[in-house]
């Protein structure tokens, strides 16, 4: 297996729109198994297809506290959804910062198993809060998004003067779609 590198706010990347999974392969398979290694050595409790330049509707969760039941979601979408709640929300590609989102209770998702298999699944809590932040990656959206611009201008910049210090180049890649 090998850790992929999660991109960072306020890379162009992680605006792009995730395409549908068409064909469910050994490569895909690695890259199920690279995202859950990436996402546990963040470590994180989910992780989007599109955040390792992958921009395909795939996503990986674990909310687990013994990080044992592993999840992945293909090509999902959201049938139905509870009353609203707010949380506070992390991302492994805003590293550092927190702030409060508010998201349904919970939620219904129909989706593909890592075979292909169609499920779907009613989520609660951390879970379904998890779901709908990564499948807003799959949209190319933020947590950030949900914030005032204000706050997100002040992370954008320090992510980087970040990113500027730790690499010596901008923070900005250059746009590239996989």
């Amino acid at each position: 297996m090998t850790r992929l590198t999660i991109l960072e706010y306020p890379d162009p990347r992680l605006r792009t729109r995730a395409r549908p999974v068409t064909q469910i392969d050994a490569a895909m398979q690695r890259l199920i198994d690279d995202m859950f290694e990436t996402m546990y050595a963040a470590p994180g409790v989910g992780l989007a297809a599109p955040q390792v330049d992958f921009h395909q509707r795939l996503l990986v969760l674990d909310v687990s506290d013994e990080k044992d039941t592993p999840l992945v979601f293909i090509n999902p979408e959201i049938l139905s959804r509870g009353e609203l709640c707010m949380s506070e929300e992390g991302c492994l590609s805003v590293p550092g910062y927190y702030e409060p989102v508010q998201r349904a209770a919970n939620v219904r998702v129909r989706a593909q198993d890592r075979s292909g298999k169609t499920f779907e699944m009613d989520c609660e809590g951390l879970l379904a809060v998890c779901v709908q932040h990564e499948m807003d990656h799959l949209e190319g959206k933020l947590f950030v998004d949900y914030i005032s611009e204000l706050k997100r201008s002040r992370i954008r910049k320090k992510l980087e003067k970040d990113h500027r210090q730790r690499t010596g180049a901008p923070a900005r890649a250059p746009s590239s779609v996989r």
